[in-house]
């Protein structure tokens, strides 16, 4: 019945991929080939530090496609049903993410210390982590991690678009305890995949907050990049009476809402280093706010919390497409900005130009544009027979 009224209402239109998006994304991943070629002849351990930033940037956003699609099965939300669809395309970015693994393992001796096992030796400290960080145990990790995150992708992304076919509403009755379950399973590999990627790129410090604080850029970036897409297939006339500026909005409380959350993470673990004074831990924070890459935590703090907190402070601004659209964009170099200054200070001293990391970040992104529009060329824009589309439909904000 709902889904015979969802077809009554209007189409929301086929998604058909352009020229011009092809064009733009074969030259995004022609130049961040390039990029890596020419970087791995010249300086490789920067390289493949660029590799890893830009690694780990769109795997996170493919797990925020994730998570955000099994957060409003578990909490059986209506709202969302509309633009659920944007966040399931992100998941298809996980298989070539589970290959980008493969890749990286290649460089990964050039990146991390604990794998050179002479200088392990050496030093009590990484001898002491050895049982953690080991080559092999890394190996094992990643491979479990991204056989989870598939496995539980496909089942939840798949009942969603077998329910196109079928109208099954049992399908969305199961979903709630694989949401469950796969919330439960992120929660863990998420923070122990942070760990392993970035936060062991300086093995002699540790912080059981990093974790939380990927998460937090996780989600702010996965909610800035939803809102770009639904603007971008609004633009092209589609979703056409299923998303409106209240669907906007609340997107863009999300992206508010984890914009603050985010400070307040920065500001436990900034404190708690501060506080407790000790040297294991405030060699973190002293690398990172002296020199040149004082700025850096300055841009930080200014671009990726005072700036998108004022600027979505007030209600016009989550329901005005071309200002939410420009603070999601800001974001998401701010995302940017943030991995960088967690993982290169670890190895310049100095901040040094975004030359290759700029173009391998194009390859990235130009690969996950790829994907993202392949899934929704081939599949409704929106879930149409999901049985809470009416919710979403008649949805209102009125605060």
């Amino acid at each position: 019945m709902a889904a015979e009224k969802a077809k009554k209402h209007s189409d929301p239109g086929r998604y058909v991929v352009s020229s011009r998006m092809r064009t733009v994304i074969a030259i995004c991943i022609f130049l961040g080939l390039a990029g890596m070629v020419v970087g791995l002849m010249r300086d490789p351990q920067r390289a493949w530090l660029a590799y890893l930033i830009a690694f780990f940037y769109f795997v996170s956003l493919a797990l925020g496609g994730v998570f955000f699609t099994a957060l409003q099965h578990l909490t059986k939300a209506g709202w969302s049903v509309n633009v659920r669809r944007i966040a399931e395309s992100f998941t298809k970015f996980l298989p070539m993410g589970a290959i980008g693994a493969g890749v990286f393992l290649v460089g990964a001796p050039k990146v991390y210390e604990w794998l050179d096992s002479a200088k392990v030796h050496e030093d009590p400290l990484l001898l002491h982590k050895a049982s953690y960080l080991n080559g092999t145990f890394f190996v094992i990790r990643l491979v479990l991690f991204f056989l989870l995150w598939l496995i539980f992708s496909k089942v939840i992304v798949g009942r969603s678009i077998r329910q196109d076919e079928s109208g099954d509403v049992n399908l969305t009755h199961k979903q709630v305890g694989t949401s469950i379950a796969f919330i439960l399973t992120f929660a863990l590999s998420y923070s122990f995949f942070s760990v392993d990627l970035l936060m062991s790129t300086q093995p002699h410090w540790f912080s059981t907050i990093y974790g939380v604080y990927c998460f937090s850029g996780l989600f702010q970036s996965t909610m800035a990049f939803m809102i770009l897409t639904v603007i971008y297939l609004r633009k092209k006339g589609l979703l056409s009476g299923y998303v409106t500026d209240d669907h906007m909005h609340d997107l863009g409380k999300l992206l508010f809402g984890f914009t603050v959350f985010w400070a307040y993470i920065a500001f436990s673990q900034y404190m708690l280093i501060w506080y407790a004074n000790l040297p294991e831990e405030t060699g973190f924070i002293i690398s990172r706010t002296e020199g040149t890459w004082l700025p850096v935590a300055l841009l930080l703090l200014i671009g990726k919390f005072i700036v998108p907190f004022l600027a979505l402070l007030p209600r016009w601004a989550k329901r005005t497409p071309a200002h939410l659209g420009a603070v999601s964009i800001w974001l998401l170099i701010m995302q940017y900005v943030d991995l960088y200054w967690l993982v290169y200070p670890n190895y310049f001293e100095d901040k040094i130009p975004l030359t290759y990391e700029a173009l391998i970040f194009l390859g990235f992104a130009g690969v996950f544009l790829l994907v993202v529009t392949r899934f929704l060329s081939r599949n409704n824009l929106v879930p149409l027979k999901d049985p809470r589309i009416q919710e979403s439909l008649n949805h209102h904000v009125v605060y």
